[in-house]
Order: C-alpha cells, then structure tokens, then sequence
C-alpha cells in the first residue's frame, strides 16, 4: 500500500473518530441549549407534552408543603410527613359523606387498582374542612348502610385512605374551585404539588392513562 493510500485512510478513521466523540457531545449541547430556551420562557415544554392529558392541569400548581393539616381530626400534620407517593386527593365539605363524595371515593379506588404494578407508587387522601371523627357516610351509596361514621366506613371499604382535615377557610383558600364545583378531585404530586384537577365525569380509562403518562415521565 501506497504512502498516499495510508495517509487517506488514516485521515477517514481520525474522521470517523471525531463522529462518534461528537455524538454525546451533541446531544449535550441540545440538552443545555433546551433548558436554557425552557428557563427563559421561549419553549413550553410542560404545555407541548401536557396536550395529550385529559384532566385539566392547574397554572401555577399550588405546593401544600407549608400546610398544616390534622390527621383524622386531631394532631397536626404536614404533607411531608406522609410517605412520599402521588396522591388522589378527594375533597370532602361538610359533615356528611353524600354520594358525590362516596363516588368519587370508589372512582379513585378503581383508578388506583387499575394501575397495576404502579399501585404503590400511589395513595389516597380525603380532605375535609369537619373534624372527621364527626363525619357520617349517608346516601344511597353507602355499601347498604343507612349511616355511619366515616373513619369507621373507611377502614371497610377503603382501606388505606388518609384522611386529613382543613378549616372551611383554608381548604377554601387551597382548593377554591371546590366551594362551587364538588364534583371533582385532585392529583398531587410527590412533591406535594396540587398539579391537575379530575372532572368526577371524565372516562376513567383517560385518567388511567394521564396517570401512567405522569408515573412513567417521573422518579417520584
């Protein structure tokens, strides 16, 4: 082999070489450049993957991190200091579990079964603005009981719901939409992000795969 032939394929693998060093390099200097275009406002990332979710997301998010709740009625508890899990959270006014509440309470019970291998990736909430020791289960949903208490009823047919509670005036300060619009609930996230709202009469199968969308697309 020539020396002229020798020189033309070391020039082709020095080439090559340089190819594949600027691959990762490449895809770094894009990764940079798009979080620098998401940071100062010209791409919107969260909007142009979000199109594809069926519930409605809530901007800006609220963070519930700094709230201070009651646990079953009684001693104060933050978010945090529940295990860190997305979370379906069902919002519960007034004294008596009615049948919006019951059924929002089976619907999230379903979803959450439904998810299959990511069922522990997250649990359930029913926030109330009534010490709930002093709630009742009354309606025509109540699993054939004409009333009961609704620690008493959880622990039946919900088992692992958390129940947590509110004043009237800072559940209506966290979740406004809930005063005037019951029939829905929430999806926090597991950073204690309120991030998007469920219409109680959107078909489960798409909450089911807004879910998955959001485990799938998350380490939390």
């Amino acid at each position: 082999m020539t020396g002229a032939a020798v020189s033309a394929e070391q020039r082709r693998a020095r080439w090559i070489l340089i190819l594949i060093a600027g691959i990762p390099l490449s895809m770094v200097l894009a990764a940079t450049a798009l979080w620098w275009a998401v940071e100062e406002g010209h791409v919107d990332i969260v909007g142009s993957v979000g199109t594809a979710n069926h519930g409605e997301l809530i901007n800006p998010p609220r963070n519930v991190t700094e709230v201070v709740f009651q646990h079953e009625g009684g001693a104060d508890t933050m978010w945090q200091d529940l295990p860190t899990k997305w979370r379906l959270l069902v919002v519960l006014r007034g004294g008596i579990c009615d049948d919006v509440c019951q059924n929002q309470l089976y619907q999230t019970r379903q979803i959450h079964v439904a998810l299959g291998k990511e069922f522990n990736r997250v649990g359930r909430v029913v926030l109330g603005d009534v010490r709930t020791a002093s709630v009742t289960v009354s309606g025509s949903d109540a699993e054939g009981q004409t009333q009961s208490g609704l620690l008493d009823w959880l622990a039946q047919q919900h088992v692992g719901v958390t129940s947590l509670t509110l004043s009237p005036a800072d559940l209506a300060a966290l979740l406004p939409e809930a005063v005037d619009q019951p029939r829905q609930w929430y999806v926090v996230d597991p950073a204690g992000w309120i991030m998007m709202r469920i219409s109680d009469d959107l078909y489960y199968k798409d909450v089911i795969s807004d879910l998955r969308f959001l485990l799938k697309h998350s380490g939390g």
